[in-house]
């Protein structure tokens, strides 16, 4: 019995439905792309006044043992971008520290609310090793520790972003 050389036609809600699925499929995929490209944009502003005094209370060492002070910079840093949530995003803050030897730089973990001051040679957590020598010899104020990329912010508030 010979073979049929031609498919059977599918039914046209059968090959509708394979479109719809497809077509939802690339959508949900440009979405994501704008979503990313319009949070890379928010995080490229520069950083307010108010955001810059609240990171540079970092150095001061009370606020180590001090949670409810970490809460209020963690807060002014959420202010910042009230139109996205960060947590999972930004993993921290790295910034040189002022406190005098043998510290070097300091973080603030964002998921752990913690700030922490490092001595030379003592290694960083994670991936705010990534963000050591920037903050500590790049000329800048901090630098933001996010999952894919570092944002260093100058005094004026400027960002770089350098990718990690």
């Amino acid at each position: 019995m010979p073979k049929p050389m031609l498919r059977q036609p599918q039914t046209q809600s059968q090959s509708e439905g394979l479109l719809s699925a497809a077509h939802k499929a690339e959508q949900n995929q440009q979405t994501q792309q704008l979503d990313k490209m319009k949070l890379d944009r928010l995080l490229r502003k520069p950083r307010s006044k108010e955001y810059m005094a609240a990171i540079g209370k970092l150095d001061a060492g009370g606020h180590v043992h001090n949670q409810n002070k970490v809460n209020e910079i963690i807060d002014a840093i959420q202010s910042e971008f009230p139109e996205v949530t960060l947590s999972g995003i930004l993993l921290g803050i790295v910034s040189k520290c002022y406190l005098g030897a043998p510290y070097e730089v300091h973080t603030l973990s964002i998921s752990g609310s913690i700030i922490e001051h490092y001595q030379s040679g003592q290694s960083l957590p994670g991936d705010f090793e990534k963000a050591r020598s920037i903050a500590y010899r790049g000329g800048y104020e901090f630098v933001e520790v996010y999952i894919d990329c570092c944002r260093a912010v100058s005094s004026n508030g400027s960002v770089s972003v350098i990718p990690c």
